[in-house]
């Protein structure tokens, strides 16, 4: 079918499909005297192609090392229970680098009976703002932190105090992506010569999904980020520190994970055959 093939491949410069090309496409090519482009619309309805739509893939690369690393993160979230009542505790920790600190020109419309809330386009821009957070995986609580840079220097700084409370647990098991400032010799040595009872976890490339802050940040910003407006820097990191403890107190709660090793394994089987 047309609508299957790159339009490249026609000798075409386009870069997708649309009906209207593929009914003009369609017919200079001869395949019908004439379509219109709703009837290519039905015909791509009815066989179930959307050509118009694009959706971004990125696959981790499937091997023993993947397995072996997912197979140990798995098995915190799974064992998270068990795992506390020993005195062990998951912690996952993430960043959000560069929030842009952005200032609507004008004030911001409330919303009204009828009117949506109208937000000025323009706007002022004050720099950027780090934001790293742990999320403790019994609790769902999180932590929250502003560092001026995100690089080691700046993690190991932070290290002390996200692992202070934790300083009575018989062992931590921390995850993390492969970041550079995670995976930097200055951090491994600090945490395995300060710290030996904290287990570094390390998601794979390009499966940082498996890490629960990733979850968390996603579900913070949507709250405390989202159509907001900060007249400077200092603002948003009042604004951010302010907003993780009331994020403890409203919408903590422990993640419901589902994704096991048992369905790791039937989906590393699936995408190997």
């Amino acid at each position: 079918m047309l609508a299957c093939c790159e339009p490249a491949g026609l000798g075409l410069h386009m870069t997708h499909w649309s009906t209207r090309s593929l009914a003009k496409v369609a017919a200079e090519r001869g395949l019908v005297p004439k379509i219109a482009h709703s009837t290519v619309s039905l015909i791509l309805r009815t066989a179930d192609l959307q050509p118009h739509r694009s959706r971004y893939w990125k696959t981790p690369t499937i091997d023993a090392d993947f397995e072996r690393r997912v197979t140990r993160i798995l098995w915190c979230y799974e064992r998270a229970s068990d795992l506390a009542a020993r005195g062990e505790l998951v912690l996952c920790f993430d960043e959000k680098p560069n929030i842009q600190v952005l200032e609507r020109r004008r004030p911001t419309r409330p919303v009204r009976p009828g009117q949506a809330e109208h937000q000025e386009f323009e706007y002022i821009r004050h720099g950027t703002v780090n934001f790293a957070a742990v999320l403790d995986v019994h609790t769902g609580k999180m932590r929250g932190w502003c560092p001026n840079r995100n690089d080691s220097e700046h993690l190991r700084a932070i290290l002390p105090e996200l692992l202070h409370e934790c300083c009575d647990a018989r062992r931590v098991h921390l995850i993390w992506d492969g970041a550079p400032s995670h995976v930097a010799q200055e951090t491994t040595t600090l945490l395995r010569t300060l710290y030996p009872h904290v287990r570094v976890l390390v998601t794979p490339a390009h499966a940082s999904w498996l890490n629960q802050a990733e979850l968390l940040l996603r579900a913070f910003s949507e709250r405390y980020l989202k159509r907001g407006s900060w007249n400077s820097r200092q603002q948003l990191v009042e604004h951010l520190d302010a907003s993780w403890r009331e994020y403890d107190q409203l919408y903590a709660h422990p993640f419901r994970w589902s994704w096991t090793r048992q369905k790791m394994h039937r989906w590393v089987e699936r995408h190997a055959a």
